[in-house]
């Protein structure tokens, strides 16, 4: 019996540069829906008057407004849990760099310095904290579908490796 084989090609290889830039950035979204307060809209209760002619419709102002509430609500709630789940399916070193760095509410202040001396206990060293960085990264990147495929010249090298 014949062991399948995944072959060469089953994970990507990423371009290391714009995956991060795509994760963070999903972050910078995620933090945004989940910490900042949403504006409902509201009807307006003054009858406004204009000149022009309308057409016929009438429209429903409370409706359209509730849906939009609605609806905008529903979207942030889904994609934090999107990306809370992602998240939950790392490995533990991975998830706590991630929730610690790129999660917390004020994590705009908090650098990769304070998290890899301060917050990992023990603390661990720049080079094992870029590690771990990067494969949670790769892994949420895919998780999400947000990864940029490195690109290929003539010559089957990666570009920039000349």
């Amino acid at each position: 019996m014949e062991q399948m084989s995944l072959g060469d090609d089953f994970l990507p290889e990423l371009d290391a540069r714009e995956t991060k830039k795509a994760v963070i950035e999903a972050f910078d979204k995620y933090r945004k829906c989940k910490y900042l307060t949403f504006e409902e809209r509201e009807a307006s209760m003054t009858a406004s008057y204009s000149d022009m002619p309308r057409g016929g419709g009438i429209s429903d102002q409370t409706a359209s407004i509730a849906v939009y509430n609605t609806d905008k609500n529903a979207a942030r709630r889904a994609y934090c849990e999107r990306i809370e789940r992602a998240v939950a399916r790392l490995p533990r070193m991975e998830r706590f760099l991630i929730e610690r760095r790129y999660m917390a509410a004020d994590s705009d202040y908090i650098t990769d310095q304070r998290v890899y001396n301060h917050e990992f206990q023990p603390e661990i060293s720049w080079t094992l904290y870029k590690k771990y960085r990067w494969e949670a990264f790769y892994k949420l990147a895919l998780y999400l579908r947000i990864h940029v495929v490195a690109k290929k010249n003539e010559d089957g090298e990666k570009d920039g490796d000349k």
